[in-house]
C-alpha cells in the first residue's frame, strides 16, 4: 500500500527538519529569545534528524 522509499537522501532530512525547528525558533526569537539559541536548536534539530534517518527510525 505503502512503498516507503528507504534510501532517501540525508539532505532532505535535515533540510526538512531545519526548515521546522526555524519556524519554531524564529517565533520563539520575536518574542525575545537570543538568536544564537535559536540557531543553536535549530543545528541541533538538524542533526538530531540525520542522525535519525542513518539509524532508520524515521
Amino acid at each position: 500500500m505503502y512503498n516507503k522509499n528507504t534510501k532517501q537522501d540525508p539532505l532532505v532530512a535535515a533540510v526538512t527538519a531545519a526548515l521546522g525547528a526555524g519556524v519554531a525558533t524564529s517565533f520563539a526569537v520575536s518574542q525575545g529569545q537570543s538568536p544564537w539559541l535559536a540557531l543553536g536548536i535549530t543545528l541541533f534539530a538538524a542533526a538530531l534528524a540525520l542522525v535519525l534517518d542513518r539509524l532508520g527510525v524515521v
